[in-house]
């Protein structure tokens, strides 16, 4: 389990962090979706003295994909619609007084559909995430009418089928690893395994996608930053943004500074 250095300056697990913010968002029960041979231990080991309580649900152990993780949590979620933060990225909130997760949940409480967090992101990028297109909300900056889901588009097909007004040429609204999902995804997830046959890997984009076009569906760029801990410097990446964050801000900045000049006169 990867450990970085919190806003704080203390260590802590990624998934602890996870943890805090949910908590913070007033989240009180959490399900984490493992694999079949995993032992759940380790993840109470690297959760701590959680501030939720915490359940585990396992996958079969033939794994068919995103959705289906999130399918076999349907028993937990119940009729109730839930937060999704996907496990391999750490959220660093621009707003001071509220994280990236309570944003979202925020941005959600008057909405009684799907409500996906997004960010901009530059077209290089693509490759690694779901895409929305739609429009701008009437009246209500930052959110936006979803009409279509692609996942990992090529940036031909994000030209041609995704551009959003306002959006900085090259730039297009990415999932932010965050969703609030209603029931009605899972079932669609289920009615998409279902259908899929045996073996068939289920993904969550389709299930949004199907979800665009019959109905309502909401986008919201939060107000923060995503890192995906599996790139190469993800997990550094994130650990900057929190450190400058915190405390031990000048002490960080000054010691960057002190590498850069060195690197620079070697």
């Amino acid at each position: 389990m990867q450990t970085l250095i919190d806003c704080a300056g203390d260590a802590c697990t990624t998934l602890r962090l996870k943890l805090v913010e949910l908590a913070d968002a007033g989240i009180e029960e959490v399900a984490i979706v493992i694999a079949a041979d995993v032992d759940d231990g380790l993840y109470r080991a690297a959760a701590g003295e959680t501030p939720v309580a915490l359940h585990f649900v396992r996958q079969p152990p033939e794994q068919r994909g995103f959705g289906r993780a999130i399918l076999c949590a349907r028993e937990f979620t119940g009729d109730d619609s839930f937060l999704l933060m996907v496990s391999d990225h750490a959220y660093v909130s621009d707003d001071a007084e509220r994280s990236c997760a309570r944003q979202l949940i925020e941005a959600a409480a008057s909405e009684a559909c799907v409500v996906s967090a997004v960010q901009p992101t530059h077209e290089s990028h693509l490759a690694h995430f779901g895409v929305i297109g739609g429009k701008i909300s009437d009246g209500r900056p930052g959110v936006y009418e979803v009409n279509r889901v692609w996942e990992k588009p090529t940036p031909t097909d994000a030209e041609q089928e995704l551009m959003i007004p306002g959006q900085r040429i090259g730039y297009y609204l990415c999932f932010f690893g965050m969703h609030i999902l209603t029931p009605g995804v899972m079932s669609t997830l289920a009615e998409e395994l279902e259908s899929g046959g045996a073996g068939s890997i289920l993904g969550l984009s389709p299930a949004l996608d199907a979800t665009a076009r019959r109905g309502k569906y909401l986008a919201c760029q939060v107000k923060g930053r995503r890192f995906n801990l599996e790139d190469r410097y993800g997990l550094m990446k994130a650990e900057l943004a929190l450190g400058l964050l915190g405390s031990h801000r000048e002490e960080l900045l000054a010691e960057i500074i002190e590498l850069l000049a060195a690197m620079r006169s070697s």
